[in-house]
């Protein structure tokens, strides 16, 4: 070619690709997807979860078969987990996610139909408390070559509705990938929110089954191992110096410490804002364990469940400052507890939507990068609450801690044991090694006012959504997040009552099958106990709360039901140590503590009617009472409700 001659075109290369099914490829991306955060790099999507049917088995199943046992390299290969109930899969990666701190987490796998709506309630419970799982539901033929299939939902004036879509509301983001290519914005948009601290909880991709089956030529880009950057966002500098005017400017400030704290691995940062400034905190259900429980500050919970200590001082409180907390009615007794005229909020909180809540100041940030930021903002202001106010919520923390002991106090080792006494007994027994998991019934109200917590996770109690039947799984979950198959085993422990057990004790073969050192303690108590002491408080009488045989009159005041919740356990795979007395019960939960497989200990309690039970509620929950009634009962629960509410406000 002579010197001026034009220049002949470069050949288009087609960037590679490699053929695979929509399933086979959702996998592989899936494994090659990381988080990253203060440095730290873990996998995004670390196993996943299934239970195969004709929506998924070919597709998704098919897929794992492949990950977990092909040519890709351990670094690439996807664990599967089988689970025995979709609900008690969601939540086993609910308990992951948030042992992980929402830095890794599971995808989860289920056919259509009843499959795909068993999930309902772990979405829910997932995006309530913004903890991140990824659901693979399958979902009817997009080519519709039949119509309709096995277990497919008809809906005469909408032709592309399945099941699937009652996931929608309680997704943090959804999609149905109808196509193969729609995979590739899907699934990225899908990692986006289960990374993102503001945005995260469940995230369903609706994988339609014959497209997942399909093949495609996938870009080879699409297969690049990705890290997704969990933010830190730092506080605005207006919102931040109005932040420090208004805690300069408290008498009788108040923190209340949410799960945000523990979200953010801000626990440390807290102490140090707390030594700085000596103001005390409290804690909600998803944020206790912020604090020791021996910390000089913490002054345990709030709300309805929380303390006589942290709720005084919340009642007097001039300044509330949330971190990490959306304030719930739990937290705020209905809006009763905060009572000074003047009082205001100063809210810190990755989100701004729970920033602005109570009318607050908002500080929108991450909780340790908003702490740290007051912290230094605050220092060379020489700005410490009142020795006095120390001095008062020192004091009155020391009277709480001496009606926590009277209530643990076991002073007849051949008794039954009340509940609390078999708090009592476990207090005695962990170390800051042991993490306790429970969500629904009296427990968490027993746990949230006496336990005395000595790790930063130690304590989870779901009770966001308080879903019964929460605990085995997540135990599981947990389990596996804390490395349960190494030499440095952490004691888990599932908290359940006779009623959540019997919703979902399901996954107990799960963890008989992987042997995972589950500690599972049952308490037998014939019945709802939480609800039945609320229903005799509104006035329905504790009508359908107990577990009896049905007596001549229509009602279930007979004897006790012969269930024998023990034999089932056993039954599943468990093994299983009956205790009847408190002295049975300490050997018991020591054995249990020191076993090296998964064991349960099942013990009936006591009434707390002639013996020490837990301090009653000290604070009010809005719980609407009948207008009118004849009954007596309900006529003097509205009379009681009617006086609580009064003191209600908002918060403007």
């Amino acid at each position: 070619m002579s010197p001026t001659s034009p220049a002949s075109p470069k050949k288009h290369r087609p960037a590679p690709t490699r053929r695979l099914t929509t399933a086979q490829a959702l996998v592989a991306f899936l494994a090659r997807q990381y988080t990253e955060r203060d440095g730290r790099r873990q996998r995004l999507i670390s196993a996943t979860w299934g239970i195969f049917g004709h929506g998924n088995v070919a597709g998704i199943g098919q897929a794992l078969v492949e990950a977990g046992h092909g040519g890709n390299g351990t670094a690439h290969r996807m664990p599967y987990l089988q689970g025995r109930n979709e609900q008690a899969m969601v939540h086993a990666a609910v308990g992951y996610a948030r042992q992980s701190g929402r830095l890794s987490a599971h995808a989860v796998t289920t056919s259509i139909g009843p499959g795909a709506t068993n999930l309902v309630t772990g979405a829910a419970l997932a995006t309530i408390n913004r903890l991140p799982v990824l659901l693979l539901p399958g979902d009817t033929f997009a080519t519709r070559p039949a119509d309709p299939v096995l277990q497919q939902l008809e809906v005469p004036y909408a032709g592309d509705v399945s099941v699937n879509d009652c996931l929608r509301p309680v997704s943090r983001y959804f999609d149905r990938v109808t196509r193969p290519e729609a995979l590739i914005p899907a699934a990225l948009q899908a990692m986006r929110v289960l990374a993102d601290p503001a945005e995260t909880g469940a995230v369903t991709l609706a994988l339609p089954q014959d497209v997942q089956a399909e093949a495609y030529d996938w870009p080879e880009e699409f297969f690049a191992e990705r890290d997704w950057h969990i933010r830190r966002p730092a506080p605005d500098t207006y919102e931040l110096e109005t932040a420090v005017r208004a805690i300069r400017s408290a008498r009788r400030p108040l923190i209340v410490a949410g799960g945000g704290v523990r979200h953010s691995a801000a626990e440390e940062t807290l102490a140090a804002f707390t030594a700085a400034t000596r103001i005390p905190a409290a804690s909600t259900q998803a944020g206790k364990g912020a604090l020791r429980h021996d910390h000089p500050a913490d002054v345990g919970g709030i709300g309805h469940t929380g303390t006589a200590t942290a709720n005084e001082l919340a009642r007097t409180a001039d300044l509330v400052i949330g971190v990490g907390t959306r304030f719930s009615d739990f937290t705020t007794a209905s809006g009763t507890l905060f009572a000074d005229p003047a009082v205001r909020f100063l809210h810190l909180n990755i989100t701004a939507f729970d920033a602005h809540k109570l009318a607050a100041l908002p500080l929108v940030a991450d909780a340790r990068a908003g702490l740290e930021a007051l912290t230094a903002a605050l220092a060379g202001r020489g700005y410490r609450v009142d020795p006095a106010y120390e001095t008062e919520y020192t004091g009155a923390k020391e009277a709480w801690e001496e009606r926590v002991e009277a209530s643990f106090a076991t002073p007849d080792p051949a008794a039954r044991p009340t509940q609390t006494q078999v708090l009592g007994l476990l207090d005695d027994l962990v170390t800051e090694d042991d993490i306790l998991i429970n969500a629904a019934g009296s427990l968490p109200g027993d746990l949230h006012k006496l336990w005395r917590t000595r790790s930063r996770d130690q304590y989870h109690v779901e009770y966001g959504y308080s879903c019964m039947g929460y605990e085995i799984p997540a135990a599981i979950g947990v389990l596996l997040a804390t490395g349960a198959r190494s030499r440095e085993r952490r004691p888990v422990w599932a908290l359940v009552g006779d009623g959540t057990y019997l919703m979902n004790p399901t996954e107990i073969v799960t963890a008989v099958q992987e042997n995972l050192p589950l500690k599972l303690l049952i308490l037998q108590n014939h019945g709802y106990a939480s609800i039945g002491g609320l229903s005799e408080s509104v006035g329905a009488e504790r009508f359908g709360t107990a577990y009896r045989h049905r007596d001549p009159d229509g009602g279930f005041t007979g004897p006790p039901l012969p269930v024998d919740l023990a034999a089932n356990a056993a039954s599943l795979g468990l093994r299983v140590l009956r205790a009847t007395t408190v002295d049975d019960l300490r050997k018991a939960l020591s054995e249990a503590r020191d076993a090296e497989g998964p064991t349960c200990v099942y013990v009936e309690t006591e009434t707390p009617d002639t013996v020490s039970g837990p301090p009653p509620a000290q604070a009010w929950w809005d719980v609407p009472v009948a207008e009118t009634a004849s009954r007596p009962a309900a006529v003097k629960a509205r009379e009681e409700y009617d006086r609580q509410v009064a003191a209600r406000r908002r918060h403007l």
